[in-house]
């Protein structure tokens, strides 16, 4: 039955298009309809013949000479041609017979923007809009929205947005909208009142209290958030974006268990997300669970399996209950994935020189330092290693460049000043151990940390009491 139908629509038109090559041809006496004119002339402009759908438009018009929808699609295919001058005065004609023409409204903006003449597009728009009523106007108003983008005045997005919604408060473009740009513009106050409005006059409109929550999760007013958003679930209980806002408002505060509950209820609603199995993981770390944490790190790696962070995330949690094997495996994954992590390479390392497996673990320092020579971080992480397997002299040598590459820093100095412990350069090293005091006397558990015994030297224990007082 379906094909019939198409057979007879294409019957009908390859009639329309004889009896119009007909009058083209002025061997027709009979007239044709406005609306077959235009059937005729989108024909040819949908099959990009530009020359007969512009011929169509001219014949059409000895017919029908104040027909505004004729004179609409002559613009329109004059703007896709890029022939702007032709178009404005093809719409300059049509305004004369219908200046509230939305669709021309909304042409003519276009014509505007494609020259890149925004302040005149949003000038015109602003001047038209109130010709307009309802609907309409809520077009136009949308329409000025992108305008405004455009030429980068982003307060007036927001602005104009709110008069959509003034409008019309259950718009759901606008309601969208605005809620995006109140967080880039940072307008949240302004949204919490626009919306604080809505709410009270239709208490069941879920979109405005889900950008109420936005806004007050953008002053990180969480608790605020989450009364905001249980409103726009108790309304609309499939609202997925107000589940994992909550759950992320949930887990600002730490309360992780709570953020799990939510998370598992999105996952009932919606099809399964890696995102949503690493929050879930990320809160059961939290908790400490680690295993919990692993299985959804593993369920979100198989949605997601060349996303390095997910295997470093597993295997930090190897870490956290020194299984130190197990935790180098899943880093190593991470690794492979991104060759040039710095982070990945040091906690590799970490994990061997825990394993006593020292010289591995140094060639996994030097990596990082290599990836990331100006980073201050992979740079201690290889000399405090050089120190642990008692390669002091290198870890001094080692400092040197250090400081060629990120600067002089305290805790190159308390490295140095450990270094030149072990060496027996004890006057060296209390001037090191001085200079990294005046610039960073908090720091100084980082020194005492590689080697408790120092503090049993009156000389150090002393010059550490002395920066403790000052």
């Amino acid at each position: 039955m379906y094909d019939d139908f198409m057979d007879d629509d294409l019957n009908s038109l390859d009639d329309l298009l004889r009896r119009y090559e007909d009058v083209k041809n002025g061997e027709s006496a009979g007239i044709m309809d406005e609306e077959d004119f235009e059937r005729v002339i989108e024909y040819y402009f949908q099959n990009s013949n530009e020359e007969q759908a512009l011929l169509a438009c001219e014949i059409a018009r000895t017919y029908y000479p104040f027909s505004t929808s004729v004179l609409l699609l002559k613009a329109e295919i004059l703007v896709q041609s890029q022939k702007y001058g032709q178009a404005v005065h093809a719409l300059d004609e049509l305004e004369q017979y219908d200046q509230a023409n939305l669709d021309a409204t909304l042409l003519r903006s276009d014509v505007l923007v494609s020259q890149f003449k925004y302040d005149q597009a949003a000038l015109f728009l602003e001047q038209r809009a109130e010709l307009f009523e309802g609907r309409d106007k809520i077009e136009v108003l949308l329409e000025l929205t992108d305008v405004y983008d455009e030429c980068e005045e982003f307060d007036a997005v927001f602005d104009t947005l709110h008069r959509v919604l003034k409008i019309d408060p259950r718009n759901e473009e606008g309601l969208q909208k605005i809620c995006f740009w109140a967080d880039f513009t940072k307008r949240f106050e302004d949204s919490i009142a626009i919306h604080t409005v809505i709410t009270e006059e239709d208490p069941y409109n879920a979109l405005a209290w889900f950008n109420m929550g936005t806004a007050y999760q953008g002053l990180k007013l969480y608790e605020k958030a989450i009364d905001s958003y249980e409103f726009c679930v108790a309304i609309d209980e499939k609202f997925e974006f107000a589940y994992r806002n909550m759950a992320d408002a949930y887990m600002r505060l730490k309360w992780y268990e709570k953020a799990i509950e939510v998370l598992e209820t999105h996952m009932e609603l919606a099809k399964p997300e890696d995102v949503i199995f690493e929050a879930i993981g990320y809160c059961w770390e939290k908790k400490k669970n680690f295993q919990r944490a692993r299985f959804f790190y593993r369920k979100a790696s198989q949605l997601s399996p060349q996303d390095d962070s997910i295997f470093y995330k597993i295997g930090e949690t190897y870490a956290r209950e020194k299984q130190w094997e197990k935790a180098v495996k899943a880093y190593s994954v991470a690794l492979h994935l991104d060759k040039e992590n710095a982070s990945y390479c040091m906690a590799i390392g970490n994990c061997l020189m825990e394993m006593d497996a020292e010289n591995e673990a140094l060639v996994c320092y030097l990596n990082a330092v290599k990836l990331k020579p100006a980073n201050k971080t992979t740079w201690l992480a290889l000399i405090k290693g050089l120190y642990i397997a008692g390669y002091y002299d290198e870890a001094l040598t080692q400092l040197e460049i250090a400081r060629e590459n990120c600067g002089d820093k305290a805790d190159f100095r308390y490295f140095q000043a450990a270094a030149l412990f072990e060496l027996g350069k004890s006057k060296e090293a209390q001037v090191q151990l001085e200079r990294a005091l005046k610039l960073a006397p908090t720091k100084v558990k980082m020194f005492t940390a590689l080697n408790p015994e120092y503090l049993r030297r009156s000389t150090v224990s002393e010059l550490i009491a002395r920066y403790k007082k000052k």
